[in-house]
């Protein structure tokens, strides 16, 4: 006995020990992080806190597969300002990958970073950093990616890189360093990048493999080449040992071929510019690009004191930059009205939709006031704007992904045998948490907020498989459309005649025609068999006043039983949703409500439309003036 007691009692103590094993927290580790975010400025609010775990959602911060030490510190863009608090980061002696990249840092290199012993990648770009760089970096020797660009490092290029045998990528770029270039033969190294520096001399032989423009912006010549890097083109410098031409000749002829060879390339850049505008007319609704298709150049463009990066909004637990959206993998989701929609999915296995604005009318200000409004509204029925870019040539804004796709899509996509079909419930569940979105939305800055764009393309669905609503508040930084391009798809209220004119009513209206779209099953704009365009908000009207209401619903609807109430009941919101008259549409807080109460109903008072001739009249059909009606009996 005593022996099964004593076996017992180890089994307990093996358990505890596996259980506090799993639950271990990198305590001194967290303590680092702690008090680097304290002792420096950071614009962006960060969910470091003492009282949670640093394992498990902190902003930018990944643990080893035991969760006892820290391995991967992200941070970019999140406005990061002074110099690195001494005795911080350093600490972190399993660090793997440190980036800080795109922020204000300033003060000498950290030397305290030469403790990370473990680091495979190191990403201190766009930042202000000044003074020499360390002298000896050979403790880096896993170091594989070294990004130091874009800073005010003078000084010389350290010798002992050289020692970094296992380095892939050196970029140096943009910064003031000096002198020689030293001899850095890593046979890995595939990427490298000293321009714009202001280095002397000639390319070693070693680095003779990498292009010139590795080397551009310097005073420097390739080694056993006629050509330097930077000098004047040798077509201006005349031959001594070749009298046949005078040196006004000579110079005649430079001349000549400058303005031949200006012309040539103006000639180039403007058929490229042409070709660019016509592959923007063309379609791209099933092109899926290996990138976002935004010019480096421009992302990187404008000034460096944060104003041109991406802005985070409060909560976000996201860590990544511009530089991570240029290197991730994109599909374009959908063309709509305001932009382009990717869905990127970056390094780091996160995936975030970006909307690619076009035709911002406001500036700079206006568009940053409008998306701080944007920004703090969360409601579990809001799809959360995460972040937004601006600057001269793009506007981005990033969103949660939803792998389940849009309404639209669930809706209309592949109809046929092999289409699952939404439910009931699930299309109840819908226009339910869409309506509360929208009444959320219609509740802030004092009750004057407006959507501006609802349609099914901008509907999703949560974590709880309720309606879920995008692309807010967007329609007030655009430039003015016309009524025609405007109402082709469909959602827009008769009285509104451009992006300016949008309100509360056409958001209403706007919701009526998705509530006739999920009863339906029909595209708001859609072409029948003697290929006649029909507008669905007039189809479900006519159909209602001849009484025959049963062929306004969705064929898919019919095999559940006993929902007959309730469909009327919706397809009477709806249509009091769609009234001509503005003041004739009911308020989104009392929709919410009458949408709500439709699951108060008696279910199963009234025969089952599965017994009934889609030619004929139901027994539930009300009356034209009933369901034309502002309010709804139930």
């Amino acid at each position: 006995m005593s022996t099964k007691i004593k076996f017992m009692c180890a089994t307990i103590l093996v358990f505890n020990a596996l259980y506090l094993l799993s639950a271990a927290e990198p305590e001194e580790d967290k303590r680092a992080l702690l008090d680097f975010i304290d002792n420096i400025y950071h614009s962006r609010h960060l969910n470091w806190d003492e009282g949670t775990s640093v394992c498990s959602g902190w902003t930018g911060i990944t643990c080893n597969s035991d969760n006892s030490r820290v391995i991967v510190v992200r941070l970019p863009a999140i406005g990061l300002k002074g110099r690195i608090p001494v005795n911080t980061l350093g600490r972190l002696s399993e660090l793997q990958i440190l980036s800080l990249r795109s922020n204000g840092i300033s003060g000498p290199f950290p030397t305290e970073l030469l403790n990370l012993e473990n680091l495979t990648g190191l990403f201190l770009q766009f930042n202000n950093f000044q003074g020499p760089l360390p002298l000896d970096v050979s403790v880096w020797k896993n170091l594989t990616l070294l990004n130091l660009s874009d800073n005010e490092f003078n000084g010389s290029i350290p010798l002992s890189i050289s020692n970094l045998t296992r380095l892939t990528l050196l970029n140096l770029a943009n910064n003031w360093l000096s002198s020689d270039i030293p001899d850095l033969n890593i046979p890995s190294m595939k990427l490298l990048n000293l321009s714009n520096n202001n280095l002397t001399g000639v390319v070693p032989q070693s680095l003779l493999r990498f292009p010139s423009s590795s080397f551009s912006g310097n005073n420097i010549s390739r080694e056993n080449s006629p050509s330097p890097v930077i000098s004047p083109s040798p077509a201006v410098v005349p031959k001594k040992h070749n009298p046949r031409f005078s040196e006004s000749a000579i110079l005649g002829i430079v001349v000549g071929g400058c303005a031949v060879t200006f012309m040539v390339i103006s000639l180039l850049l403007i058929f490229a510019y042409k070709k660019e505008g016509d592959d923007d007319r063309k379609t791209t609704s099933n092109k899926k690009p290996d990138k976002l298709e935004i010019s480096s150049k421009k992302m990187v463009s404008g000034d460096q004191d944060g104003n041109s990066r991406l802005t985070f909004f409060e909560g976000c637990i996201l860590a990544f930059d511009l530089e991570d959206l240029l290197r991730a993998s994109a599909e374009v989701l959908g063309k709509g009205t305001f932009g382009t929609t990717y869905k990127a999915a970056l390094e780091d296995a996160t995936v975030v939709a970006v909307k690619r604005l076009k035709e911002v009318f406001v500036g700079r200000k206006d568009f940053e006031r409008q998306m701080e409004i944007v920004g703090n509204i969360r409601h579990e029925n809001v799809a959360p704007l995460r972040a937004y870019y601006y600057s001269k040539d793009e506007k981005l804004i990033v969103y949660d992904y939803f792998d389940q796709g849009s309404l639209s899509a669930l809706l209309h996509a592949n109809r046929g045998e092999k289409r699952i079909s939404l439910d009931w419930e699930i299309r109840l569940q819908i226009a339910t948490g869409t309506a509360r979105g929208i009444a959320y939305i219609h509740s802030q800055s004092g009750g004057k907020l407006v959507h501006g764009n609802i349609k099914a393309s901008n509907i999703f669905l949560n974590s709880q498989q309720y309606g879920c609503i995008s692309d807010l508040c967007l329609a007030i930084l655009m430039n003015p459309i016309s009524p025609p391009v405007m109402r082709i798809a469909g959602y827009r209220a008769p009285e509104v005649t451009n992006t300016k004119k949008v309100s509360q009513a056409s958001d209403v209206y706007s919701f009526g025609v998705v509530l006739l779209e999920l009863l339906t099953g029909k595209s708001p704009v859609h072409i029948s068999g003697g290929e006649e365009v029909i507008h669905l908000v007039r189809w479900v009207n006519s159909v209602v006043r001849e009484e025959w209401t049963g062929e306004v619903f969705d064929v898919e609807l019919l095999m559940y039983p006993n929902i007959e109430e309730e469909m009327v009941a919706l397809l009477q919101i709806g249509l009091s949703c769609v009234a001509r008259m503005p003041e004739e549409r009911p308020k989104m807080t009392d929709v919410v409500s009458m949408v709500e109460d439709i699951r108060n109903m008696n279910r199963g008072s009234s025969p089952s439309l599965e017994t009934k001739s889609l030619g004929s009249t139901p027994t539930f059909t009300p009356k034209v003036d009933e369901i034309g009606s502002s309010s709804v009996r139930n």
